[in-house]
C-alpha cells in the first residue's frame, strides 16, 4: 500500500524537516539525474508519447492517458497502451483483459486504460513494448514512466495539478520531485495543468523559460447523476482524494462525510465493514472513484459487499484546446516518421 505523502511536501516554504532531509535529497537528486541521463535500451518502430508528472503521487496521468487515446484514435492512428501494473502483483509483460484479470494482478489504472485501447503491463518496459507491438498498434501511448530512460520518447507531456504545482520545489525526500526540475523540463515536451488553482504558476514561467509550451485541461464527470436529491459518504484512495471530492461537489453533489484511504488502497474487510456502517447509521450514498470502485470487483466478504453498495464517479479529461492536442500528436508521428521509425 502507498503512503500519504508528507504534507511539508506541498508547503510553499519547505520549512524545518525539507531542510533537515536536504542531504538525503542531494543524494536521490544525483542519483534521479544519473539515471535519467542514460541512453534509451530501445528506439522503437513507433513513435512513443509518454504522460508523465514532475512529482510523487497523482496529477491525472491516467485520464490524460485515456483523451489521448481517444484523439490519437480519431486522426487514424492504432494507439496502444503501456504501464508498469503498479499495485498489481503481475511482472508481465501481460495484455490486460477486464474480463479475465483483476486490480490484484494487474492494478487499478491498467483495467481502465485496457477499457479503451490495447494495454500491455510489464515491469520490463523494453518487453512491454515488444509484446504490445504484437498487438498491431502504430502509436504508443506510455502511462508514466518518465524518469524512465529505458525507452525513447517522441514526446513526453507532464500532467500537473493546478492545486498543489510542484509543492517546495525540493526532491524526494525533502519535497515530492523525483528528480531536480531543471533536468526534468529539458526533456519536458509540454506542460499539461489540470484543474483549478494558481500553485503551478511559476513552474508554468519556469517552462516557458524553458521554451515548453503550457496546455489546460479539467477533469468532469462522464455521468452526472441526481445525487444532490440524496446525501453522500464519499471515499478515495487516491493520490489527492480533494480533488475526487470537489469533482462530485461540481456536479451538485451533496457531500455531508468523506473517507480518506492511502493512494492504491487495498481495502481490508475491517474497512469495507467500517465504511458501510458509516453510510447505514446517516443514512449516507457510498460514492467513491473509478481506480477504488475497480479495486474492491472480484472481492468477496465486506469488500465484496462495499463493491455492491456503492457507485463509481466515472470522470474523464477535457482539454482547453483539443487541436493543439491533436497536433502534439501528429509531431511526434512525423518525427519518428523523420528518423524512419515507423512500421
Amino acid at each position: 500500500m502507498s503512503r500519504a505523502a508528507p504534507a511539508f511536501w506541498w508547503r510553499t516554504e519547505p520549512g524545518a524537516a525539507s531542510a533537515f532531509l536536504w542531504p538525503a535529497a542531494r543524494v536521490w537528486s544525483a542519483a534521479s539525474a544519473w539515471r535519467m541521463g542514460r541512453a534509451p535500451a530501445l528506439r522503437p518502430p513507433v513513435p512513443v508519447i509518454c504522460v508523465g508528472n514532475f512529482v510523487v503521487g497523482g496529477a491525472g496521468k491516467t485520464p490524460t492517458s485515456i483523451a489521448l487515446t481517444r484523439i490519437a484514435r480519431s486522426r487514424g492512428h492504432k494507439p496502444g497502451l503501456l504501464a508498469s501494473g503498479y499495485g498489481g502483483r503481475a511482472t508481465g509483460p501481460l495484455l490486460v483483459d477486464p474480463a479475465q484479470h483483476g486490480a490484484d494482478e494487474v492494478g487499478d489504472e491498467p483495467l481502465l486504460l485496457a477499457a479503451v485501447a490495447p494495454t500491455v503491463i510489464a515491469r520490463d518496459r523494453v518487453a512491454g513494448v515488444t509484446r504490445l507491438l504484437e498487438e498491431g498498434v502504430d502509436l504508443i501511448i506510455m502511462d508514466d514512466g518518465f524518469q524512465n530512460p529505458a525507452i525513447a520518447k517522441d514526446l513526453s507531456i507532464i500532467a500537473v495539478d493546478a492545486g498543489v504545482g510542484i509543492g517546495n520545489g525540493r526532491v524526494v525526500p525533502a519535497g515530492p520531485l523525483r528528480a531536480p526540475l531543471r533536468f526534468q523540463l529539458r526533456r519536458a515536451g509540454a506542460l499539461l495543468v489540470i484543474g483549478e488553482g494558481s500553485a503551478a504558476e511559476p513552474l508554468i514561467r519556469a517552462a516557458a523559460r524553458a521554451g515548453r509550451p503550457t496546455l489546460r485541461g479539467r477533469l468532469r464527470p462522464t455521468r452526472v447523476r441526481e445525487w444532490h436529491r440524496e446525501p453522500i459518504l464519499a471515499f478515495a484512495g487516491i493520490g489527492r482524494p480533494e480533488k475526487f471530492y470537489t469533482t462530485l461537489r461540481e456536479a451538485r453533489a451533496t457531500v455531508v462525510r468523506t473517507m480518506n484511504f492511502p493512494d492504491h488502497h487495498w481495502f481490508t474487510d475491517a474497512e469495507a465493514a467500517e465504511l458501510i456502517a458509516a453510510a447505514e447509521a446517516q443514512r449516507l450514498r457510498l460514492v467513491t472513484t473509478e481506480k477504488d470502485h475497480i479495486r474492491l470487483a472480484r472481492r468477496t466478504g465486506a469488500a465484496g459487499e462495499l463493491y455492491q453498495r456503492s457507485e463509481p464517479l466515472p470522470i474523464m479529461l477535457e482539454f482547453e484546446n483539443p487541436a493543439a492536442i491533436g497536433e502534439l500528436i501528429e509531431e511526434a508521428v512525423r518525427n519518428a516518421a523523420r528518423a524512419g521509425r515507423t512500421l
